[in-house]
């Protein structure tokens, strides 16, 4: 599995004197291996500690807490339109850095119990409506397969000839792309969920709820229908309290939290994997050291912290899905160095990169890579 040529045509020796955010990164074969970044990485930052892996989890859950019992005891005295918003937009980022606390228990990134990690984390995706060993297995595919066009499990772009007819409606059409990316941001993951939208495609029915899914071998199945009741059961605690409080009250406190976390999980997600600068491979060329270096950082400013960095440190979580968010960021400093213009780094705020990067509607290769299996981002017809 040959990297090919270089294609970029570098200006600069290091990644932080590289200007240009949308200058492809090297495709040829790293002079690395992942056991020399290992090496450049300080030992500690592979040690997941308990203690203060809950003293995040505890602080996200005493601001949820904190913003209920204002939202329960104070809104009605206060002008709701300014109140409700405020409401939903602090609740809605602690709960999208919840989600991510999750997502580390996943990794085993949480502590160095097992148990513990998948206790903690199906609780805290079940709350939010996320199927937790379900969704486990399939993100566990993406991070072995990351930008192969064969394999890797989401986010996986089409090539031009496999493109939907009504595609070309909203390519360079602002009212068309609003409407895409809203659809996308609001019911994207849901639908993910439910129908394997955006997934890698199978040849059978797909989906997160179904033990039978093709993601899933006879050992996982029973931990997918433990997922569905975790889900099942956040359902009907809503639907008992909805019965109490009433469905806008629901709606109110929860639903719209929820939509801005599934809004951010799906818009972290996509602005790490569709960048300009980001090749994929298809299984002549890729190869995994590659295909994982084929993301980008993006920065996100004060919601760095609150999403726990898993916005500014995404390189990073490819390489070593195991390294604790807290040490992220010095981990990250610590290998930049050797990886040199391999790492991808794009401080565009975010708000300006995901009209921007939702412009790469397909994958293609180049006239100078014909022979290769090398494709680019491309938006023209």
């Amino acid at each position: 599995m040959g990297g090919g040529g270089n294609m970029s045509t570098p200006t600069t020796k290091t990644t932080e004197q590289k200007k240009n955010p949308l200058e492809r990164v090297p495709i040829s074969k790293p002079p690395f291996i992942i056991g020399d970044i290992k090496k450049v990485i300080p030992p500690h930052c592979f040690q997941p500690s308990l203690v203060r892996s809950f003293s995040y989890l505890i602080q996200d859950l005493m601001l949820v807490s904190v913003s209920y019992y204002i939202a329960s005891t104070y809104f009605h005295i206060l002008p709701s339109m300014l109140a409700w918003p405020i409401y939903w937009i602090v609740v809605g980022c602690v709960c999208t850095g919840i989600w991510f606390i999750a997502h580390e228990c996943s990794h085993n990134a949480f502590s160095k119990y097992k148990w513990i990690n998948d206790t903690i984390g199906f609780i805290l995706h079940s709350a939010l409506l996320t199927p937790y060993f379900s969704w486990k297995y399939s993100h566990r595919r993406h991070h072995s397969n990351t930008n192969s066009l064969e394999y890797d499990e989401n986010h996986v772009p089409k090539v031009k000839t496999k493109l939907r007819w009504y595609t070309k409606l909203y390519v360079n059409n602002p009212l068309g792309r609003l409407f895409i990316l809203a659809f996308t941001l609001t019911i994207g993951l849901p639908l993910y969920y439910a129908i394997n939208v955006t997934g890698r495609p199978y040849d059978h029915f797909t989906s997160h709820y179904y033990p039978y899914s093709p993601i899933y071998n006879d050992r996982k199945r029973l931990q997918i229908y433990i997922s569905d009741v975790g889900v099942v059961a956040t359902i009907y605690v809503l639907y008992r309290v909805a019965l109490t409080k009433g469905l806008a009250w629901v709606i109110c406190i929860y639903g719209v939290p929820l939509l801005i976390v599934n809004g951010f999980v799906v818009l972290i997600t996509l602005l790490h994997h569709t960048h300009p600068s980001l090749p994929h491979y298809d299984s002549s060329e890729w190869d995994w050291l590659r295909g994982a270096l084929a993301t980008v950082d993006r920065d996100y400013g004060v919601l760095n912290k609150v999403f726990h960095n898993i916005t500014d440190t995404h390189v990073l979580h490819h390489l070593f899905s195991n390294i604790p968010h807290y040490h992220a960021m010095e981990a990250t400093k610590a290998m930049r160095p050797l990886l040199g213009e391999y790492y991808q780094f794009d401080g565009t705020p975010f708000y300006k990169a995901i009209w921007r990067d939702f412009e790469c509607i397909y994958v293609e290769k180049d006239e100078s890579s014909l022979d290769k299996g090398i494709f680019w981002y491309k938006n023209n017809f």
